[in-house]
Protein backbone atom coordinates (compact mmCIF):
# COMPACT_ATOMS: atom_id res chain seq x y z
CA UNK A 1 0.00 0.00 0.00
CA UNK A 2 2.81 2.40 0.83
CA UNK A 3 4.28 1.98 -2.66
CA UNK A 4 0.94 2.82 -4.25
CA UNK A 5 0.88 6.00 -2.16
CA UNK A 6 4.49 6.66 -3.18
CA UNK A 7 3.61 6.31 -6.86
CA UNK A 8 0.59 8.63 -6.65
CA UNK A 9 2.42 11.31 -4.66
CA UNK A 10 5.42 11.14 -7.01
CA UNK A 11 3.07 11.62 -9.97
CA UNK A 12 1.36 14.62 -8.34
CA UNK A 13 4.70 16.11 -7.27
CA UNK A 14 6.04 15.90 -10.83
CA UNK A 15 2.84 17.47 -12.18
CA UNK A 16 3.36 20.44 -9.85
CA UNK A 17 7.04 20.77 -10.81
CA UNK A 18 6.29 20.61 -14.53
CA UNK A 19 3.55 23.22 -14.14
CA UNK A 20 5.49 25.85 -12.19
CA UNK A 21 9.12 24.69 -12.36
CA UNK A 22 9.56 23.59 -8.74
CA UNK A 23 7.74 22.48 -5.59
CA UNK A 24 7.44 18.77 -6.25
CA UNK A 25 10.29 17.78 -3.97
CA UNK A 26 8.77 19.56 -0.99
CA UNK A 27 5.54 17.60 -1.54
CA UNK A 28 7.27 14.27 -2.09
CA UNK A 29 10.02 14.34 0.56
CA UNK A 30 7.83 13.73 3.68
CA UNK A 31 6.21 10.64 2.12
CA UNK A 32 9.58 9.33 0.96
CA UNK A 33 11.13 9.83 4.41
CA UNK A 34 8.40 7.65 5.92
CA UNK A 35 9.37 4.76 3.63
CA UNK A 36 13.18 4.82 3.48
CA UNK A 37 14.00 6.92 6.55
CA UNK A 38 14.97 10.56 6.91
CA UNK A 39 18.69 10.14 6.27
CA UNK A 40 18.31 8.17 3.06
CA UNK A 41 15.36 10.22 1.80
CA UNK A 42 17.52 13.02 0.37
CA UNK A 43 19.73 10.76 -1.80
CA UNK A 44 16.69 8.73 -2.95
CA UNK A 45 14.83 11.94 -3.80
CA UNK A 46 17.80 12.94 -5.92
CA UNK A 47 17.55 9.69 -7.90
CA UNK A 48 13.81 10.15 -8.45
CA UNK A 49 14.27 13.74 -9.58
CA UNK A 50 16.66 12.65 -12.31
CA UNK A 51 13.66 11.08 -14.05
CA UNK A 52 11.38 14.01 -13.27
CA UNK A 53 13.75 16.68 -14.51
CA UNK A 54 14.84 14.67 -17.56
CA UNK A 55 11.22 14.34 -18.68
CA UNK A 56 10.44 18.03 -18.00
CA UNK A 57 13.46 19.02 -20.05
CA UNK A 58 12.57 16.62 -22.88
CA UNK A 59 8.98 17.81 -23.20
CA UNK A 60 10.17 21.43 -23.52
CA UNK A 61 13.57 20.85 -25.14
CA UNK A 62 12.89 22.99 -28.22
CA UNK A 63 12.61 26.13 -26.07
CA UNK A 64 15.64 25.48 -23.83
CA UNK A 65 17.83 28.58 -23.26
CA UNK A 66 21.38 27.23 -23.20
CA UNK A 67 23.44 30.30 -22.24
CA UNK A 68 21.88 31.07 -18.83
CA UNK A 69 21.77 27.33 -18.07
CA UNK A 70 25.53 27.00 -18.60
CA UNK A 71 26.24 30.01 -16.37
CA UNK A 72 23.93 28.54 -13.71
CA UNK A 73 25.71 25.18 -13.84
CA UNK A 74 29.11 26.87 -13.55
CA UNK A 75 28.07 28.01 -10.09
CA UNK A 76 25.89 25.10 -9.00
CA UNK A 77 28.03 22.04 -9.75
CA UNK A 78 31.08 22.88 -7.57
CA UNK A 79 28.86 23.87 -4.63
CA UNK A 80 26.67 20.78 -5.03
CA UNK A 81 29.74 18.55 -4.91
CA UNK A 82 30.93 20.35 -1.77
CA UNK A 83 27.62 20.22 0.11
CA UNK A 84 26.88 16.63 -0.96
CA UNK A 85 30.24 15.61 0.47
CA UNK A 86 29.40 17.35 3.74
CA UNK A 87 25.82 16.03 3.89
CA UNK A 88 26.40 13.16 6.33
CA UNK A 89 27.51 15.42 9.17
CA UNK A 90 25.87 18.78 8.55
CA UNK A 91 22.67 20.41 9.75
CA UNK A 92 20.90 22.73 7.33
CA UNK A 93 18.29 24.40 9.58
CA UNK A 94 19.94 27.82 9.68
CA UNK A 95 20.69 27.72 5.95
CA UNK A 96 16.99 27.02 5.29
CA UNK A 97 15.93 30.08 7.28
CA UNK A 98 18.38 32.41 5.57
CA UNK A 99 17.46 31.23 2.09
CA UNK A 100 13.74 31.40 2.91
CA UNK A 101 14.12 35.05 3.88
CA UNK A 102 16.13 35.70 0.73
CA UNK A 103 13.35 34.25 -1.47
CA UNK A 104 10.66 36.43 0.11
CA UNK A 105 12.77 39.59 -0.13
CA UNK A 106 13.64 39.08 -3.79
CA UNK A 107 10.00 38.51 -4.79
CA UNK A 108 9.10 41.71 -2.93
CA UNK A 109 11.96 43.52 -4.69
CA UNK A 110 10.59 42.45 -8.08
CA UNK A 111 7.39 44.36 -7.32
CA UNK A 112 8.91 47.56 -5.92
CA UNK A 113 8.95 50.54 -8.28
CA UNK A 114 12.57 51.57 -7.89
CA UNK A 115 13.80 54.04 -10.51
CA UNK A 116 16.57 51.65 -11.41
CA UNK A 117 16.77 48.03 -10.41
CA UNK A 118 19.94 45.98 -10.35
CA UNK A 119 20.15 43.57 -13.28
CA UNK A 120 22.33 40.62 -12.27
CA UNK A 121 22.62 39.15 -15.78
CA UNK A 122 24.88 36.15 -16.31
CA UNK A 123 26.96 36.76 -13.14
CA UNK A 124 23.67 36.56 -11.28
CA UNK A 125 23.01 33.13 -12.77
CA UNK A 126 26.41 31.95 -11.50
CA UNK A 127 25.54 33.27 -8.04
CA UNK A 128 22.09 31.70 -8.18
CA UNK A 129 23.59 28.40 -9.27
CA UNK A 130 26.08 28.42 -6.39
CA UNK A 131 23.36 29.10 -3.82
CA UNK A 132 21.03 26.50 -5.34
CA UNK A 133 23.74 23.85 -5.66
CA UNK A 134 24.87 24.23 -2.06
CA UNK A 135 21.38 24.05 -0.62
CA UNK A 136 20.36 21.21 -2.95
CA UNK A 137 23.23 19.02 -1.79
CA UNK A 138 22.05 19.37 1.82
CA UNK A 139 18.30 19.04 1.36
CA UNK A 140 17.73 17.10 -1.87
CA UNK A 141 16.18 20.05 -3.68
CA UNK A 142 16.35 23.83 -3.72
CA UNK A 143 13.75 24.38 -6.40
CA UNK A 144 12.39 27.76 -5.25
CA UNK A 145 15.92 29.20 -5.13
CA UNK A 146 16.88 28.17 -8.63
CA UNK A 147 13.43 29.06 -9.95
CA UNK A 148 13.78 32.60 -8.68
CA UNK A 149 16.88 33.24 -10.78
CA UNK A 150 15.43 31.64 -13.91
CA UNK A 151 12.24 33.63 -13.34
CA UNK A 152 14.31 36.81 -13.55
CA UNK A 153 15.15 36.03 -17.17
CA UNK A 154 11.49 36.70 -18.13
CA UNK A 155 11.29 33.59 -20.28
CA UNK A 156 8.05 32.14 -21.68
CA UNK A 157 6.62 29.46 -19.32
CA UNK A 158 7.78 26.40 -21.31
CA UNK A 159 11.29 27.83 -21.85
CA UNK A 160 11.54 28.67 -18.14
CA UNK A 161 10.51 25.16 -17.01
CA UNK A 162 12.70 23.37 -19.58
CA UNK A 163 15.80 25.46 -18.80
CA UNK A 164 15.38 25.07 -15.05
CA UNK A 165 14.76 21.33 -15.49
CA UNK A 166 17.92 20.75 -17.53
CA UNK A 167 20.05 22.61 -15.00
CA UNK A 168 18.43 20.58 -12.20
CA UNK A 169 18.99 17.32 -14.10
CA UNK A 170 22.74 17.89 -14.38
CA UNK A 171 22.83 18.96 -10.73
CA UNK A 172 21.02 15.81 -9.51
CA UNK A 173 23.22 13.53 -11.62
CA UNK A 174 26.29 15.10 -10.03
CA UNK A 175 24.89 14.70 -6.50
CA UNK A 176 23.99 11.06 -7.14
CA UNK A 177 27.61 10.32 -8.04
CA UNK A 178 28.81 11.99 -4.82
CA UNK A 179 26.18 10.29 -2.65
CA UNK A 180 27.16 6.92 -4.15
CA UNK A 181 30.79 7.57 -3.33
CA UNK A 182 29.86 7.98 0.34
CA UNK A 183 27.52 4.94 0.23
CA UNK A 184 24.46 7.09 0.98
CA UNK A 185 22.37 5.37 -1.71
CA UNK A 186 21.51 1.73 -0.91
CA UNK A 187 20.15 -0.85 -3.35
CA UNK A 188 16.67 -0.43 -1.87
CA UNK A 189 16.97 3.34 -2.13
CA UNK A 190 18.00 3.11 -5.78
CA UNK A 191 15.00 0.89 -6.57
CA UNK A 192 12.59 3.17 -4.69
CA UNK A 193 14.01 6.23 -6.43
CA UNK A 194 13.66 4.58 -9.84
CA UNK A 195 10.09 3.45 -9.07
CA UNK A 196 9.12 6.99 -8.06
CA UNK A 197 10.98 8.40 -11.06
CA UNK A 198 8.83 6.40 -13.48
CA UNK A 199 5.72 7.96 -11.91
CA UNK A 200 7.33 11.38 -12.29
CA UNK A 201 7.63 10.96 -16.05
CA UNK A 202 3.83 10.73 -16.31
CA UNK A 203 3.44 13.70 -13.99
CA UNK A 204 5.82 15.77 -16.10
CA UNK A 205 3.72 15.13 -19.19
CA UNK A 206 0.53 16.13 -17.36
CA UNK A 207 2.20 19.30 -16.09
CA UNK A 208 3.35 20.19 -19.62
CA UNK A 209 -0.27 19.97 -20.82
CA UNK A 210 -1.40 22.26 -18.00
CA UNK A 211 1.44 24.68 -18.72
CA UNK A 212 0.32 25.16 -22.33
CA UNK A 213 -3.06 26.43 -21.11
CA UNK A 214 -1.89 29.29 -18.89
CA UNK A 215 -0.90 32.85 -19.84
CA UNK A 216 2.56 34.18 -19.00
CA UNK A 217 1.13 36.80 -16.62
CA UNK A 218 -0.92 34.30 -14.63
CA UNK A 219 1.99 31.87 -14.67
CA UNK A 220 4.31 34.47 -13.10
CA UNK A 221 1.72 35.23 -10.41
CA UNK A 222 1.42 31.55 -9.49
CA UNK A 223 5.17 30.97 -9.42
CA UNK A 224 5.92 34.06 -7.32
CA UNK A 225 3.11 33.20 -4.92
CA UNK A 226 4.50 29.70 -4.40
CA UNK A 227 8.04 31.04 -3.93
CA UNK A 228 6.78 33.28 -1.10
CA UNK A 229 4.87 30.39 0.50
CA UNK A 230 7.89 28.09 0.39
CA UNK A 231 10.17 30.88 1.55
CA UNK A 232 8.01 31.49 4.63
CA UNK A 233 7.88 27.75 5.25
CA UNK A 234 11.68 27.59 5.17
CA UNK A 235 11.96 30.53 7.56
CA UNK A 236 9.52 29.39 10.23
CA UNK A 237 9.12 25.61 9.91
CA UNK A 238 12.61 24.38 8.97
Amino acid sequence: MEYLILFVVAYLAATVSASVGFGGALIFLPILAGIVGIKEAVPVLTVAQIFGNASRFWFGRHELQWKPVLYFLAGSLPMAILSSSLYSGMKADWIFKLVGGFLVLVVAYRHLNFAKKVELGNPGMVLGGALTGFLSGLTGSAGPTGALFFLGLNLPPVAYVASDAFASLVLHLTKTIVYSKYALVTTKGLLVGTFAGVAMIGGSYTGKLLLSRISKERFLMVVEGLIVVFGLQMMFFA
